[in-house]
């Protein structure tokens, strides 16, 4: 029988060079999907942090920590809107084990 929930956890990073208010509006986006879709465990956002290698040449991002727990469907969408979304550089979906 399949699982009908899990625990996840959600790192995101945004380029930094956006200004405090964009930042702010995809903080808020990806917290309100979350929501909506899942349950919201924790939400931490660690800020400005300099990146372990250049992406896009870029040297610095903001960084994003949510734990949440859903059915196993939602990552994949989660992922994809991560994915088609202006401003995100890298984001990371695991399972938490229990």
């Amino acid at each position: 029988m399949a699982k009908k929930q899990a625990n996840y956890e959600l790192m995101y990073i945004i380029d930094a060079t956006k200004s405090e208010e964009d930042i702010k509006a995809l903080v808020e986006k990806f917290k309100v999907l979350i929501e909506e879709n899942a349950t919201l465990n924790e939400m931490e956002e660690i800020g400005k942090r300099r990146l372990a290698y250049l992406i896009n040449d870029m040297p610095e991002g903001y960084y994003v920590l949510a734990k949440f727990t859903s059915p196993p469907t939602f990552p994949a969408e989660l992922k994809r809107v991560l994915g088609i979304t202006e401003g995100i550089m890298r984001s990371l979906v695991t399972v938490i084990k229990e």
